[in-house]
């Protein structure tokens, strides 16, 4: 597979190599907003209060699902009155009890991981909340158990759902008095998603286009990419995790301060050096930066230096900084570009985005 940057302003090249419609799913990233918080606000939350206060939040998902535990995470922020955590696993947490508040996310509703965790949160007395598709096996656990269910009908992938299975869980959230997430919050996100869209279409070309400039800054390197702060640690994950599965790239993450104790030695390794004599251009590393308005002071420093490091070895640095107040619409700024980022890197390659053969084919071999 070659990359070849003049794709991306080819139309009729974009339609042909999306067959699935990837671009369009990621498009309605605005609508999902919308429609997912009047679900969420039609479904009955107030048994996730009963008894007061949960001691903790726990949210099993997995691939594009369990994303929405670690945005939940970042909305709450590191002030919030109880733990978040994200479960990716077929158990829960020997810790976790009838005084926590469990909540299942799978799009399909039929995750084997997540069905498991919920079975055993019911068993153990935990409140229940679950998130995925009308009809599956979810909906069952959740209504035998008398607990929450708020439906997602969203097809396609569910990377493609994030904010279709994010949103319900950070109304709940401000159901539960964990974060302040009025109304106008989340059309104030779906009109940053809506311009992002907007920038980012098809028919934008390469040179306006924020999401093609990216894909073509990623290609034919190894992107490292970090995070500034808690929150833009979750949207490099979320970068991570699309260029692996949209484009099927490579990708590494990481958090600053903690890149800066491993991940900057690669700043020194053989991908850090570029032969400029060579016959053909080598892939090299490339650092990517996500940065977000809230950085602790000695974050900052230590991203400023990481930065001049990597540019005094030669490294590439491309930098994206986050837009907004509210820690949603931060998320939502960064997760919105890198979705676009890496669906284009993937159609400049010539690849479908949309497939997942390795992950389907990895479950079929795995005994039931």
């Amino acid at each position: 597979m070659s990359w070849e940057p003049d794709r991306l302003d080819d139309q009729e090249w974009l339609a042909a190599g999306d067959p699935s419609g990837m671009l369009p799913a990621v498009a309605s990233s605005a609508a999902q907003v919308r429609a997912y918080h009047r679900a969420a606000a039609e479904t009955d939350l107030s048994s996730l209060a009963d008894d007061g206060r949960p001691r903790a939040v726990v949210v099993a998902g997995m691939g594009g699902s369990g994303i929405a535990g670690d945005i939940l995470g970042a909305v709450c922020g590191p002030g919030a009155p109880l733990p978040v955590t994200t479960v990716r696993s077929l158990r829960l947490p020997g810790w976790v009890g009838a005084t926590d508040l469990v909540i299942a996310v799978s799009c399909s509703g039929g995750t084997e991981e997540t069905l498991a965790v919920a079975m055993e949160a019911v068993r153990r007395g935990c409140r229940l909340l679950a998130v995925g598709a009308p009809g599956s096996p979810l909906e069952s656990v959740a209504r035998q158990a008398g607990a929450p269910f708020v439906p997602v009908t969203v097809g396609g992938q569910p990377r493609a759902a994030v904010w279709a299975l994010s949103v319900p869980l950070v109304a709940a959230a401000a159901r539960m008095r964990l974060t302040e997430a009025p109304d106008e919050l989340f059309e104030g996100v779906a009109v940053r998603l809506e311009d992002i869209a907007h920038r980012c279409r098809p028919a934008s070309e390469s040179f306006i286009n924020p999401g093609k400039t990216l894909a073509m800054e990623l290609a034919e390197t190894v992107p490292m990419i970090w995070g500034s702060s808690p929150l833009a640690a979750v949207a490099a994950y979320r970068w991570a995790c699309q260029l692996n599965e949209n484009a099927k790239y490579p990708a590494v993450w990481g958090e600053i301060p903690e890149a800066g104790h491993n991940q900057v030695m690669a700043l020194d390794g053989p991908l850090a050096a570029r032969d400029i004599f060579a016959d053909e251009p080598a892939r090299s590393l490339r650092l990517v930066v996500l940065r977000d308005t809230e950085e602790h002071p000695q974050v900052a420093r230590r991203r400023e230096v990481s930065v001049r490091l990597a540019e005094d070895r030669g490294v590439p640095v491309t930098q994206v900084s986050a837009e907004g107040t509210h820690p949603l619409e931060r998320l939502a700024s960064l997760i919105g570009l890198g979705d676009y980022a890496s669906t284009y890197l993937a159609l400049g390659y010539g690849i479908d985005p949309t497939p997942v053969g390795a992950i389907t084919e990895l479950k079929a071999r795995i005994p039931q």
